[in-house]
């Protein structure tokens, strides 16, 4: 009976050996492939992580040196992020905030260079399209009016949408394009939800032009400002 086990053993070993000889390289290769495509995933986490935690510290200095109004400072620290770390979410909210603060101190064009980087760098979409609308407002200002409009005409999520037909509509009755700028109210009226206050903002501005947000007048009040045109 010993005998018949051990024989029984020895047939299952030279199975296994067998099996290992043919699947042997294999299975180690795709083990070690595993394993390093896990070690590979949490470098990266960490590496992620690390740059966020870091790029954190900096927004901290970007916003304690607004508060002060150290200028040094807040130029220092912006730099240091948008060279350091650009794709993290923090690089584009610093410098929405020093677009804002060189705004307040009446530095356009420091501004809109922190917005322009904002726009083209950011990982964030919709910080790209914020400085975006910031920008046309400071364009608007420098009635710069055509790059203004190039600016919120495409390239903008979807959820932004009524804004940026909004800051059209803006753009265009400073053109004194009244056609063009209803359509553009009434875009941003339709696409803002009921009870949103900034709709209500649009409406004004639609009545101000002789129209109306209501479907049933808004072609007809079109027609009319496309004739005082």
């Amino acid at each position: 009976m010993a005998k018949h086990l051990d024989l029984e053993e020895q047939e299952q070993l030279d199975q296994l050996k067998h099996f290992w000889n043919t699947w042997g390289t294999l299975i180690s290769s795709v083990l070690i492939v595993v394993a390093g495509s896990l070690a590979a995933w949490n470098g990266y986490q960490y590496w992620q992580n690390r740059q966020a935690v870091q790029a954190a510290a900096l927004l901290d200095a970007v916003e304690s040196a607004v508060q002060s109004r150290d200028q040094t400072r807040i130029e220092q620290a912006a730099a240091d992020l948008k060279a350091k770390y650009p794709g993290t979410t923090q690089a584009g909210q610093a410098g929405l905030l020093l677009a804002k603060h060189m705004v307040d101190a009446g530095n356009a064009a420091g501004a809109k260079d922190a917005l322009g980087w904002v726009s083209e760098k950011s990982s964030d979409d919709g910080l790209k399209a914020l400085a975006k609308l910031r920008l046309a407002g400071i364009l608007m200002d420098e009635k710069a009016y055509d790059e203004a409009l190039k600016l919120v005409s495409s390239g903008f999520p979807p959820e932004f949408e009524a804004v940026y037909a909004d800051r059209k509509g803006d753009i265009l009755v400073l053109q004194d394009k009244r056609q063009e700028a209803v359509a553009e109210y009434t875009r941003a009226y339709k696409a803002f939800e009921e009870g949103v206050e900034y709709r209500r903002l649009v409406e004004i501005k639609l009545n101000a032009l002789g129209a109306s947000a209501q479907p049933a007048t808004v072609a007809a009040a079109t027609a009319t400002a496309g004739g005082a045109k």
